[in-house]
């Protein structure tokens, strides 16, 4: 029996280290899965199950739980970074700007709060430990990998900080749901009313969806000009995906001559409809299922690569192929077919012709699925490639003799958002499938909270059962409450908020999905997962810059004034590396 008993004992053994992650992991991710009050804590249960099996002593070799935990938290900021880099830009358009300034707001005033119960402490609670509450408190992950690998750089060998994350992480998913209800009744919201106004919002803006429209040519001075010459006078670009002349249907390219009393199937941008309908005649009741020519409508599936990164008016597919593209489906939402319009992998493309030349359209894009389910492996791994190149890039700044680097996590996720945006423009296929993207999320996050548990699990009890750990529980939800409550009532007594939208906000702003999920039930509507989108992308990259640079920041504010005091935790720091600086 010795070898079971090495099994479970032995910690340089790779079976025991496997064992064992594969316990934790088991098990976390089984009690995450039990709801209270409809409330899970989800795979934050991993970190808890590997602080048991830490204090128990299941432990393994600390060089390789640090690898596993680094790896793992490189797999999983990677793959948040190409999810929220093609949104991540465009949420500061058009409303998106006064939703994203609610956000910033809220981690601005999170970390104000940390730092005023920093020092309002007289420094009772270390420096790093209040950044682990931090990230606890507003129920980021990410940023207590960040906050880790800042302090490795640092050379730190004090208590890990996972134990101020795991003490105020269960409060901070009930407070981020309780201050959305405290909102509800503080603002006096009525849900009614709410909801009629998110009802009247769409019905007047509906700018994103493409509209199709059948029209008949009444302007004389279209008599005899061609459809180039049309869209050069309106200057508004459309789609005429079919015309019926003197009883014939056909594929108009751009030499199609108009005249009075053509039947037209015209699709255009939302905004540019009235002045289309203006400009060529009316709208007319066409049933285009009865003409003589039989054409058919078809969505294709984009997976050729060499189709990646192309502009749709690039392939010419009216004059060379007799069919013409009238919106595309991205990430689900229908866009309007612009000639600058670029081609992504993973697009959904409307096509309409004869079946022939639809078929060798679709050739041409591939219309794969096989293909597509394909994971772009040499995308991923050249990202993570120069994720890490980046942030261990040497960033000097003046008066600074050390200087600072983005880590581990702030380097793979700058990257993998602009991979995300524009890694078509260097032939990079950044599609994922949904499913492939959030396989390698849990993986990375469950490894890495597994590590993180098992290695903080020797000292919890001592330093927070024994400690100050309800202190822990106690700022953490200061942290959490304060900064919503202010900016809640910002946003609805100054920007005129929808309450719907602003619950989906400030479920975003600390990238929680149990209260998105708690919106959700709560609303009825897609108005909190709108705003949760839009302001997922910016605070998911503060979030994780925060509390890196939080803890950068200030070290290299205690090297300048080379000042050591109560709120000073150089003491934490190996002397090796900081000596020359400290003293």
């Amino acid at each position: 029996m010795d070898w079971l008993q090495n099994l479970f004992t032995d910690e340089n053994s790779i079976a025991h280290i496997v064992l064992l992650y594969s316990f934790v992991i088991a098990v976390g991710v089984l009690l995450g899965k039990i709801k209270i009050f409809g409330v899970s804590l989800g795979v934050t249960f991993v970190l808890f199950t590997g602080i048991v099996c830490g204090h128990f002593g299941f432990t393994g070799n600390t060089q390789i739980l640090t690898f596993l935990q680094d790896f793992g938290l490189i797999l999983f900021v990677f793959c948040i970074g190409l999810q929220v880099g093609p949104s991540f830009f465009s949420s500061f358009k058009k409303g998106g700007v006064a939703m994203n300034l609610i956000a910033i707001g809220i981690v601005c005033l999170n970390v104000a709060v940390a730092l005023g119960l920093y020092y309002g402490l007289n420094g009772r609670i270390e420096l790093p430990m209040m950044v682990g509450i931090l990230c606890g408190a507003v129920t980021n992950t990410p940023g207590l990998g960040a906050a880790n690998e800042a302090l490795s750089q640092l050379s730190y060998n004090g208590p890990q900080i996972a134990m101020g994350y795991a003490c105020a992480y269960p409060l901070g998913v009930l407070g981020i749901i309780g201050s959305i209800i405290a909102i509800r009744y503080i603002c006096r919201v009525n849900l009614k009313k709410e909801e009629e106004a998110i009802a009247r919002e769409e019905a007047a803006n509906p700018h994103l969806t493409p509209r199709m429209m059948h029209l008949e040519v009444h302007n004389e001075a279209l008599e005899g000009k061609t459809l180039l010459q049309v869209k050069d006078f309106m200057g508004r670009d459309f789609v005429c995906s079919r015309i019926l002349q003197n009883g014939h249907v056909s594929i108009p390219n751009r030499d199609t001559v108009f005249h009075i009393g053509d039947q037209l199937f015209v699709v255009c941008a939302e905004d540019d409809a009235e002045a289309i309908i203006a400009f060529i005649g009316p709208k007319i009741e066409v049933d285009w299922e009865k003409q003589d020519t039989p054409m058919v409508s078809r969505r294709i599936l984009i997976t050729q690569p060499k189709m990646n990164g192309k502009q749709l008016g690039e392939f010419h597919f009216s004059s060379m192929y007799g069919v013409n593209v009238t919106r595309v489906n991205r990430s689900g939402m229908d866009i309007f077919a612009s000639r600058n319009l670029t081609l992504q992998v993973g697009d959904r493309v409307m096509v309409v012709g004869a079946q022939d030349a639809v078929e060798r359209v679709a050739g041409l894009m591939g219309n794969s699925l096989k293909r597509l389910d394909h994971p772009n492996i040499v995308t991923i791994f050249v990202g993570i490639f120069l994720g890490i190149l980046f942030g261990s890039l040497p960033i000097a700044f003046p008066g600074i003799p050390t200087p600072v680097k983005l880590g581990l996590a702030g380097g793979p996720l700058i990257v993998s958002i602009l991979i995300g945006r524009f890694g078509y423009k260097m032939k990079l296929v950044t599609y994922t499938t949904m499913s492939a993207n959030l396989m390698l999320r849990e993986i990375g996050i469950a490894l890495f909270l597994a590590s993180v548990g098992i290695k903080a699990g020797a000292n919890f009890v001592s330093t927070v059962v024994d400690g100050d750990g309800l202190l822990y529980v106690g700022c953490g939800f200061l942290i959490t409450v304060i900064p919503l409550l202010i900016m809640g009532a910002v946003a609805r007594f100054h920007y005129k908020m929808n309450y719907f939208m602003l619950m989906g906000l400030i479920a975003g702003s600390n990238t929680d999905p149990p209260a998105l999920a708690y919106s959700n039930q709560t609303a009825g509507n897609n108005a909190p997962a709108v705003g949760y989108s839009t302001v997922y992308p910016v605070s998911m990259f503060l979030r994780i810059l925060t509390a890196q640079l939080l803890i950068l920041i200030l070290i290299c504010f205690i090297i300048i004034t080379k000042k050591k005091n109560k709120y000073d935790f150089s003491r934490w720091i190996d002397r090796r590396v900081w000596r020359n600086h400290l003293v």
